[in-house]
């Protein structure tokens, strides 16, 4: 064991509590049994079997009121895996259940035995007839692939306000449909083609010829069986009449019958039935879609209307003015969404009756857009609206800006409105439709239900489509709430089925709490064919059993899921995922979701049990350790959870008194520090360039096992040399803005640019400019001269202390930079520009609750300036470029997009080169600072997507603007990074210079 290791009980809650009545019990704490493990370990391999009680429990939660614990959860990678885990399944008699992102609503990406991860290694785009169609892999999110799609001005139909997480295969297997698909454009209207294996492990790709013929040879009995049901539906024809109704107004409650009238083999059969099917009838590997245009000219408005039923009426009228979507929010959504980042602050007073219809209008070209804006118009000469708050202005617009911030408020409803609930109350999220034409009375209605049984009321919905959302929140652990619950359940299918002929399920799928109120919504003949049609595909019965079909009445209750109260900070979380895929560690160890359902498992836990023992074991490297802290999270999560700062918090638990005073002192002596690092740098430089990097390697890895992994850096070969000792002169007379060099760039020299090094050398080969000197020539050549000042030496952003939760060094550094900063800026009279990302983060914003309050006024008058900004906005215009690179490819850091800077990234890189690229999967690259050289597989895992995307193709340049991200980057690519500020000093460099 290390000298330095962590104990894992100082992360133990420290909290007097009792036992939840859905904990996970002692009997589960050894994880995965035997012989379970390790046959499927023998089957699969180690590392595609995860049986670790923390597995367990972290995969156990999903964004549903559900929770059910798997008892071992695999990772396959393709379709063998696939066929075996199903042949195993048979032959042993379990069942199995498909998992890929985790966001539906209704327990349908849980199961009780085997579960299966087929989101980690099923991604994957491929664009066909210039955009036409789209060969997409399961795994892939839908805003993943609209972006792909986006570059030939093509989109996917389905478009679920979860898209930044959810999976193109668990849209396909709910047929989510989203804000504008309708009954129209959703997965079963535009779906060319799919590839699935069937529970046997028959695969069939419907769009191969002979696919009904190998069928027939492989699966006959399932062959004649869709036949036959065919025929019985089709010879009824009040059945087939009924059918049809049913499929006029979204819905996805129960499996698709409509697939036997529409299809006219098997295969077709199978191809609409495995739409919707929620992981039922066969695991969906591949998908064809057929894409839609992307209409660029938008203009929406968000109309302010003074009640629920006034905003209902006004949605027929919009709908024939030709409005692509007309999303309905009531007063709670609309209060509750101030906690997103962007909404008006004073929709927080809004009054309670207020609603608001976000009604937007697309078309191809200016002519369409005027003829849309012109019968929007005539449509709002009709309307009563209301002006509740000042921010109010009830008109369209065009401008892209405030439509985003219209969307990302509609988007937020289950997040924002469940993340305002009390605190350990369950969130229940219901979505219904009506004919459109009823939507009013049908909001009249609900909003009756909901109070009667004391609910508060928190409704939205795609209007257009007669499709409402609502949330319900109570207290699992309390039965009498859990009645109270049920009680109106019955209620509402009532109401939805016998007063409005409704869908109990409009784009959601039927999932645990529908599944026993099928047969109200369908009648005993219609579900009894699901029930047939369910065992002529899976007659043993093996995959998610109790998802679609349940005969238990009170089904809906079962598994229900305790919320207990954890850290602040994450409390609100309803573990809805939208923080998943940005986050770095995802496919290494865990996710911020997974983070916070792990802690509160613990907070269900009796102090000391087993089960608690055996999640702290894991907690200090699975979420702590490998969490780059980067808080990416908090910008995906619609209610800013930072899990981040938790993980920080955490860290700065586990450090014993001796560490944190030895932080402090570096940060006191921070001066000395910085001299060290750059000759212990100098140092490995030279004994790496005699081929000692073997030696430097073997050495710190040795030392990490003997001190503490997370304490002591693994050397890099990727590592830069050291930086010049001296900064470029500069004058203070005169200057345009007080120039701060980060100590990242005061330690580590750029990248390499000597003979046969590329574009940023200068003449005859010789070294390119550093990062400091070429910031200090484009601005003096911008005719806006920058000062350094002269004792920078021995201070830092804090951002050292910050991430790993050295409070103490925190502190004192922290008040530091500010108390310099105000001088050097003379009070802030001139910007302060800050040349890494991270570091203008650091000072412009996490410094500051660690500030004293005298030092926090300083920093209120201080303008902290990114260099990025600086360049593209103050100097780019005055600049002219005299040589272009021909391609260049550009990674935004993380910190670029918490201060909002990539698009100046992008600008810069356009002003260099002729043809600049954003990678699709670009993302944090988990260096962090030195985190990349104590975990190295963690930016391994965190770059994987994206270097496979820019090794594709060559470029002339790769740029980003951090020194670290860059190495980081290099390490993942094999291609030097630089920063983009080189690179315009090139650019515009004089000819002959």
């Amino acid at each position: 064991m290390p000298l330095l290791e962590p104990d894992p009980e100082a992360l133990r809650p420290g909290t007097a509590r009792e036992p939840a009545p859905d904990r996970v019990t002692d009997r589960s704490a050894a994880g995965t049994p035997e012989p379970l493990r390790s046959e499927l370990t023998a089957l699969l391999g180690a590392d595609k079997v995860l049986w670790k009680i923390s597995d367990l429990v972290r995969y156990a939660s999903d964004a549903s009121p559900y929770r059910f614990l798997p008892r071992v959860v695999l990772v396959p990678e393709d379709l063998d895996d696939v066929s075996a885990i199903l042949s195993y399944a048979h032959g042993k008699g379990r069942e199995v259940v498909f998992r890929a992102a985790g966001t539906s609503l209704n327990g349908q990406a849980q199961g009780e035995d085997i579960l299966v991860d087929v989101r980690r290694h099923w991604t994957g785009v491929e664009v066909l007839d210039d955009g036409a169609r789209a060969r997409i892999q399961p795994g892939t999110t839908v805003m993943r692939a609209n972006a792909t799609l986006a570059r030939y001005g093509r989109l996917l139909g389905p478009d679920p306000a979860s898209a930044i997480a959810c999976t193109v295969g668990g849209v396909v297997a709910n047929n989510a449909s989203g804000m504008t698909a309708g009954t129209t454009r959703n997965s079963y209207r535009t779906l060319a083609s799919l590839t699935f294996v069937l529970p046997s492990g028959t695969v069939v790709d419907t769009a191969d010829p002979a696919a009904d013929e190998e069928l027939a040879h492989a699966e006959p009995q399932l062959c004649a069986g869709l036949l036959a049901l065919k025929a019985e539906i089709e010879a009824d024809g009040e059945l087939t009449a009924r059918i049809r109704a049913k499929y006029a107004i979204k819905n996805t409650n129960g499996y698709r019958l409509d697939a036997f009238l529409d299809g006219a083999s098997p295969v077709q059969i199978l191809r609409g039935l495995m739409v919707g099917s929620e992981g039922t009838f066969g695991f969906i590997s591949e998908t064809v879609f057929d894409t839609l245009p992307l209409d660029r000219r938008v203009t929406s408005a968000l109309l302010f209307f003074p009640s629920l039923t006034a905003a209902a009426a006004a949605v027929p009228r919009f709908n024939e003015a030709g409005a692509i979507a007309v999303e309905l929010m009531d007063g709670n959504t609309l209060r509750a969404s101030v906690s997103v980042r962007g909404v008006p602050a004073d929709w927080a007073a809004l009054p309670r009756e207020t609603a608001a219809l976000l009604v937007e209008f697309r078309a191809p070209d200016e002519a369409g857009q005027e003829a849309f804006e012109e019968a929007a118009a005539e449509v709002m000469r009709g309307l009563d609206l209301v002006v509740p708050a000042a921010s109010v202005t009830n008109t369209f617009t065009r401008d892209p800006g405030t439509i985003a911030g219209y969307w990302k408020a509609r988007k937020a409803f289950v997040t924002a409105v469940g993340g305002s609930r009390t605190s350990g109350t369950t969130l229940i999220t219901e979505d219904f439709a009506v004919p459109p034409g009823r939507l009013a009375d049908a909001c009249e209605a609900l909003l009756e239900l909901q109070s009667r049984h004391g609910f508060d009321a928190a409704v939205a919905g795609h209007a257009a489509h007669g499709n409402l959302h609502f949330l319900l929140a109570f207290d699992a652990a309390r039965p009498d709430d859990v009645e109270r619950y049920d009680t109106f359940m019955q209620e509402f299918c009532a109401l939805v089925v016998d007063r409005f002929d409704g869908s109990l399920k409009a784009e959601h799928a039927t999932g645990r709490n529908i599944a026993p109120f099928l047969e109200r919504e369908w009648g005993p003949r219609a579900t009894e064919l699901m029930w047939q049609t369910k065992q002529v595909i899976d007659p043993e019965g093996v995959l998610a059993p109790r998802i679609v079909l349940d005969r238990d009445p009170r089904a809906h209750l079962r598994g229900l899921k305790t919320i207990p109260k954890v850290e602040a900070v994450a409390d609100p979380c309803i573990e809805c995922g939208f923080c998943e895929p940005t986050c770095p560690s995802g496919d290494l160890t865990t996710t911020p979701r997974q983070r916070i359902v792990l802690r509160r498992e613990m907070m269900r836990q009796a102090d000391g049990s087993p089960v608690e023992a055996g999640l702290l074991d894991a907690y200090g490297y699975d979420a702590v350790d490998t969490c780059a802290g980067d808080s990416t999270c908090k910008l995906a999560c619609p209610v800013g959870i930072d899990t981040g700062a938790m993980m920080k918090g955490f860290r700065h638990l586990r450090h014993t008194r001796r560490e944190e005073r030895i932080a402090a002192l570096t940060a006191k002596n921070f001066r000395v520090v910085e001299a060290s690092a750059r000759l212990a740098v100098a140092a490995g430089d030279a004994i790496g360039e005699r081929g000692g990097d073997r030696l430097l390697e073997s050495v710190t890895r040795l030392a990490r096992r003997a001190v503490r992994p997370d304490l002591v850096p693994e050397w890099l070969p990727q590592l830069p040399g050291p930086a010049a000792r001296k900064l470029p002169g500069t004058a203070r007379v005169g200057a345009s803005a007080v120039y701060y060099p980060a100590c990242v760039n005061r330690i580590f020299a750029g990248p390499e640019t000597g003979p046969g090094a590329g574009p940023g050398a200068g003449p005859g080969g010789t070294p390119g400019p550093s990062l400091a000197e070429a910031l200090v020539a484009v601005s003096e050549r911008a005719g806006k001269p920058v000062w350094i000042p002269e004792d920078v030496a021995g201070t830092c952003c804090a951002t050292i202390w910050h991430s790993k939760g050295y409070d103490a060094g925190n502190r004192i550094m922290a008040n530091r930079i500010v108390e310099a900063a105000w001088g050097w800026t003379a009070g802030g009279a001139l910007p302060l520009v800050v040349d890494a990302s991270s570091c203008t983060l650091g000072i412009a914003e996490e410094v500051v609750p660690y500030l004293t309050e005298d030092n926090r006024a300083l920093h209120r008058e201080l303008t902290v300036v990114d260099s990025l900004v600086w360049a593209a906005g103050e100097l780019l215009p005055e600049l002219t470029v005299s040589r272009r690179t021909a391609s260049a490819v550009v990674h935004p850091t993380c910190s670029m997009e918490h201060l909002g800077d990539t698009e100046q990234l992008r600008v810069l890189a356009e002003a260099c080169a002729d043809d600049v690229t954003v990678p699709d999967d670009a993302g944090c690259c988990a260096f962090a600072g030195d985190r990349g050289m104590l975990h190295k597989e963690l930016t391994d895992a965190a770059t994987a997507k994206e270097a496979d995307e820019v090794n594709s193709r060559t470029y002339d340049a790769y740029l980003s603007a951090n020194r670290m991200c860059e190495i980081g980057m290099e390490r993942a690519t094999g291609h030097p990074y630089r920063s983009v500020l080189i690179e315009l000093e090139r650019a515009t460099r004089p000819p002959g210079r």
